[in-house]
């Protein structure tokens, strides 16, 4: 079977996502086409797309990846944790056995990548997908996403902390143990606690009160 064709809207995304373009950076049309391979038409589509979204910031007659001010990313992290924590709430509710079990694996398999801020990040980012998934509410996953694709504005991911990516592990596994008790309440709040503490890390990060590991 062929492997499914991403369009350049989602290539584009997915850079931003994993840091290949950073905030700041000037995305050329012409640059992007002859990097991902596909004509500028879907190139173009897709950067009006993303400046929609305001992902993009026009600067001039150029298109540059937004970057969020300490107010936008506060504003952000209030939304998230509300967000976040009403999927964990959900998933205690809904979610399947095969899907917490799912997520007690994330939790035992990451313990593999502590020291690796890029990696660990990844990995955050497909644990709490996939609490997003277990609630089980379209809708709900539909927001998260665009969050989390404001998220990926941030220049670097918190995790790079020293300590923070085995703090952050423990508190994934609060998260699942609660939602393995089909405790709803006890999710929402392990789920928010561990937004909260992300959102001082990453404070600090700016601030350069806490050391970076990369």
């Amino acid at each position: 079977m062929k492997p499914v064709q991403k369009d350049a809207y989602t290539l584009i995304l997915e850079a931003i996502d994993i840091g290949v373009f950073k905030p700041g950076d000037r995305l050329v049309e012409s640059d992007l086409a002859e990097r991902f391979g596909v004509s500028r038409t879907p190139i173009r589509e897709a950067l009006q797309r993303l400046e929609t979204q305001s992902l993009l910031t026009r600067d001039g007659r150029s298109l540059i990846v937004s970057s969020l001010d300490h107010n936008q990313l506060a504003e952000l992290y209030v939304v998230r944790a509300e967000l976040e924590g009403l999927a964990a709430n959900l998933a205690a509710r809904h979610a399947t056995d095969e899907e917490v079990r799912v997520l007690r694996d994330m939790v035992r398999e990451d313990e593999a990548l502590l020291g690796d801020p890029p990696a660990m990040a990844r990995a955050n980012r497909r644990f709490h997908k996939q609490i997003h998934l277990a609630s089980h509410n379209r809708f709900l996953v539909q927001q998260l996403d665009l969050v989390h694709r404001s998220m990926a504005l941030m220049a670097t991911t918190s995790l790079a902390a020293q300590g923070r990516d085995a703090t952050a592990l423990e508190e994934h596994d609060a998260i699942v143990r609660a939602i393995e008790n089909r405790d709803p309440d006890a999710a929402e709040t392990a789920l928010k606690d561990h937004i909260s503490k992300a959102f001082v890390t990453r404070l600090k990060l700016d601030s350069g009160e806490v050391g970076s590991t990369v």
